[in-house]
């Protein structure tokens, strides 16, 4: 598999402080790449850089082989960025079907001149009930979206970033807030997801899940990269053991994803 997303020794500082250091890698094309590691270890930072909300100090980001240096956010999106949030932020006041139809549009509304004579939204609304009956959520369309409990707003927001047709997909801690069930269930999308063909990374704290997804897992510590590789040689390496998890935890999560 070639690569679609090559990050090349990035560093960022913010005030002096090292956010991230010379950090690599690249993610294949088809991939679902795990980027883990403790708090404070630079991941949101690092999608941060991919996406443009964060300027790197030094290095480089190429998707597909063209840079992405110095390019706004909205630039990065249509080459086919898509980022689903930590914090699901929907448009609480419209529904959850015209909250996936205005993310469908978007390419519509690149310039007032495209918006002026694009007032038709029948493409957009079909695309919205296609996205929620993937995943899942198409009998709550026509609900506001301010009255969904955190389980449908996770996968409502996923359903946006898929509205965009996105080549790389990134993921901030979706399972975040659900529980045992819900998250693997979400897992699962996830999986579906990519296997449909689109490119994606993830940041997750649920371990378990982590391991049983992801086809490799780049570590971050103190903004630094301390290891890569497919996901059981990495949660053996001692480095990781020592630095993110300790040796009795990593241990622990190594015998449940061996037991799943």
């Amino acid at each position: 598999m070639s690569a679609l997303l090559s990050v090349g020794a990035v560093t960022v500082q913010f005030d002096g402080v090292t956010a991230i250091s010379d950090v690599s890698f690249e993610v294949k094309q088809g991939e679902l790449l795990g980027l883990i590691g403790p708090n404070g270890a630079g991941k949101t930072t690092m999608l941060r850089v991919i996406t443009g909300v964060v300027r790197q100090t030094s290095g480089t980001v190429l998707l597909d082989g063209r840079s992405l240096d110095g390019l706004a956010t909205h630039l990065r999106i249509r080459r086919g960025l898509a980022l689903s949030q930590q914090i699901v932020t929907p448009f609480r006041g419209m529904s959850v079907i015209d909250n996936v139809a205005l993310a469908a549009g978007a390419r519509k509304t690149a310039s007032p001149v495209k918006a002026l004579f694009n007032l038709r939204r029948e493409r957009e609304l079909e695309i919205g009930h296609e996205l929620l009956m993937r995943l899942g959520i198409e009998p709550q369309a026509n609900e506001s979206a301010e009255i969904q409990p955190m389980g449908t707003l996770k996968r409502l927001e996923l359903a946006r970033s898929l509205a965009l047709a996105p080549r790389l997909l990134l993921l901030d801690e979706p399972l975040a807030g659900l529980n045992s069930k819900e998250a693997r269930l979400l897992a699962d999308t996830i999986t579906e997801i990519n296997r449909g063909g689109t490119t994606i990374i993830v940041i997750e704290h649920n371990l378990g899940e982590v391991l049983r997804i992801c086809q490799r897992l780049v570590v971050l510590d103190n903004g630094k990269k301390i290891a890569e590789g497919e996901p059981e040689a990495v949660m053996h390496d001692a480095t990781v053991r020592a630095a993110y998890l300790g040796t009795g935890a990593a241990a622990q999560v190594g015998e449940q994803h061996a037991a799943a």
